[in-house]
């Protein structure tokens, strides 16, 4: 078994996030679900679909919920979801993230949830010109 990874965004970010760290190293070791959020969505629809999935993805590993944008529709919708799961959320998904994710799949449920934190923090560089002499 293993922790099943669950992406809720706006539009399609999530699916193209998945499709670059997927790209980037030819497979997703997890088992992963995605919901994207749109302006003129029904949050309660949505909710009631994040519920479904994420009773699909957790094998009895749990499922590590990955949002945008904190305080925005679709993370209070995965947030909401913590009370009927075993779930862990993370706000701020990005592609460092996912790879790091995908590179520590056999990881429960708490350590990986921390990886996935670090890998996010550490893959954002403010990258500068070296100035010349």
């Amino acid at each position: 078994m293993s922790v099943g990874l669950l992406l809720i965004t706006h539009g399609e970010l999530g699916k193209q996030l998945l499709n670059t760290a997927a790209g980037i190293l030819g497979h997703t070791p997890l088992q992963v679900e995605v919901i994207g959020v749109t302006g003129d969505c029904d949050p309660d629809r949505v909710a009631g679909e994040a519920d479904r999935l994420c009773s699909k993805l957790d094998q009895g590993d749990g499922v590590l919920i990955l949002t945008d944008l904190f305080g925005s529709t679709p993370c209070n919708i995965a947030t909401q979801l913590l009370d009927q799961h075993r779930a862990l959320v993370l706000a701020g998904v990005n592609v460092p993230m996912l790879v790091r994710i995908f590179n520590y799949p056999s990881l429960p449920l708490e350590e990986l949830g921390n990886k996935a934190n670090s890998g996010a923090r550490d893959g954002v560089i403010l990258a500068s010109r070296k100035k010349a002499s």
